[in-house]
């Protein structure tokens, strides 16, 4: 299934979640394309009705996946929520069991940033994975465990050598954005840019139009 993965808002779990949520809500509204709940501190409960209650939020009008947690995204569905996915890393359950539980036309994502991701990846079955999260591009207080960062250049150099989409992740400013799309990203992943600031709405759009300048 076709997807527009241009620009993923991943959320921070260092937000208070009723500000989250309106940061979320003006952040759809302004263009972002997919929505990441992405909480590593949550229990198992608090994940999933941040889960219910942020597909309330999005209400369709964009993807809406859950990082990591393939039981959350199957309760939230058996409650009626409408969850597109999941984003899952490299030590996480296996991409394949997730799409065999959610279905063909689920939004499964990956994380990758080596030449042995990309090769794993490429060993899979088609449609197992619809895109690649690579990074970081820079550094970043919010994975303070991230590899080391791949740049631009790098970034392009894993992009350039796989035929699945990737997602440029991982520090990631709006003076990024136009070199990466050049460099061969199918979207961007923010989340301190986003999240932390006071108008999410205005920076979500100033990320769309330098998405534009770089086609």
């Amino acid at each position: 299934m076709s997807r527009d993965l241009a620009l993923h808002l991943v959320t921070d779990h260092r937000v208070p979640f009723a500000r989250l949520r309106d940061t979320v809500d003006d952040a759809v509204a302004a263009g972002v394309t997919v929505v990441q709940l992405r909480d590593k501190v949550a229990t198992g409960g608090e994940l999933f009705a941040r889960a219910l209650d942020l597909a309330d939020v999005v209400a369709g009008r964009c993807a809406f996946v859950v990082d990591d947690r393939l039981d959350v995204v199957l309760a939230a569905r058996d409650r009626g929520a409408r969850v597109d996915g999941i984003h899952l890393g490299q030590s996480d359950l296996p991409v394949d069991v997730a799409r065999a539980l959610l279905g063909p036309d689920a939004l499964v994502g990956w994380t990758a940033n080596t030449p042995a991701h990309l090769a794993a990846a490429a060993s899979l079955p088609a449609g197992t994975v619809d895109y690649l999260g690579v990074g970081v591009i820079r550094a970043t207080a919010t994975k303070p465990d991230h590899p080391q960062p791949l740049g631009v250049d790098g970034f392009a150099a894993l992009a350039t050598s796989t035929p699945l989409p990737c997602v440029a992740i991982g520090g990631i400013g709006v003076d990024d954005v136009a070199a990466l799309r050049k460099a061969g990203a199918a979207g961007v992943a923010v989340v301190s840019a986003v999240c932390g600031a006071d108008d999410p709405g205005a920076v979500v759009r100033d990320i769309r139009s330098a998405w534009a300048a770089g086609a």
